[in-house]
């Protein structure tokens, strides 16, 4: 490493440590919602293959997870594979459902989710899952559903919009046999039928690659989410930039339409 850069890389470190002491004065989200877009992006650009991108991916969202326990973010819910993405390649479709399985098969001997008592959901349409990987998430949420400390979602197999009408596919039952009326349907009620009712709205939701759209992610729990878009792909984020998010976050106003 050249002089250069062992300077840029001490200032850079010097500057991280400046933005953290200023985001640990304000209240962090509490929730944080992650597109993490730019995976294959990034691998074609570095010349590996895109799988290898998805790899890089993974190891980058165990350091996000600890920048997030880090500055005291109590919930992260990741937009770990849509329902879209099914369309890719065969190939692409089954690395991906593999690695996705491995990583939750990972988790139960982590040391560190029973350490910070890390609950774990996974949170989109099971039905289109690979039977592995169904029984490995249910194993999952149910060896840290008594955590609180700090939860990590993973959205799998996952669209707002099938989200929403699955939702008004239960209640349309539930009217027709007569257990509610259409006058009951309520926005609190009507969350209950989401695939996770327990979860609250993102304060924030990143999205990195420079594209700048929620690509069908949490339609309904994002009326009121900021958003922050980062020109970066998704394995490229470091530290610093997550924490100058986080800092653009604290420094808006949020009036909820009001």
């Amino acid at each position: 490493m050249s002089i250069a850069e062992r300077i840029g890389n001490l200032a850079s470190g010097v500057v991280e440590r400046l933005i953290l002491e200023e985001v640990k004065k304000s209240p962090p989200p509490r929730h944080l919602a992650i597109i993490t877009d730019g995976n294959r992006r990034f691998a074609r650009s570095a010349g590996l293959d895109d799988n290898s991108g998805h790899v890089l991916g993974k190891g980058k969202l165990e350091e996000v997870l600890e920048w997030s326990r880090e500055v005291g973010i109590k919930i992260v819910t990741v937009y770990a594979f849509s329902t879209e993405n099914f369309k890719r390649s065969n190939e692409e479709v089954a690395f991906l459902m593999d690695l996705i399985e491995s990583s939750l098969r990972g988790l139960l001997d982590d040391p560190r989710i029973f350490e910070n008592k890390i609950r774990v959901k996974i949170i989109g349409d099971w039905s289109k899952l690979p039977e592995k990987l169904v029984k490995t998430a249910r194993e999952v949420e149910r060896k840290t559903a008594r955590f609180k400390n700090f939860r990590l979602n993973l959205a799998v197999s996952y669209g707002g919009r099938a989200e929403i009408i699955d939702a008004i596919k239960k209640i349309a039952l539930e009217v027709k046999a007569g257990k509610i009326a259409p006058s009951e349907i309520t926005e609190e009620r009507f969350r209950s039928y989401l695939y996770d009712n327990t979860m609250p709205d993102p304060d924030l939701i990143i999205r990195t690659s420079g594209e700048e759209r929620i690509s069908n992610f949490l339609l309904w729990q994002s009326a009121y989410s900021e958003l922050y878009f980062s020109d970066l792909n998704w394995p490229e984020l470091k530290k610093i930039d997550f924490l100058r998010a986080i800092l653009a976050y604290q420094g808006r106003k949020r009036t909820f339409g009001s």
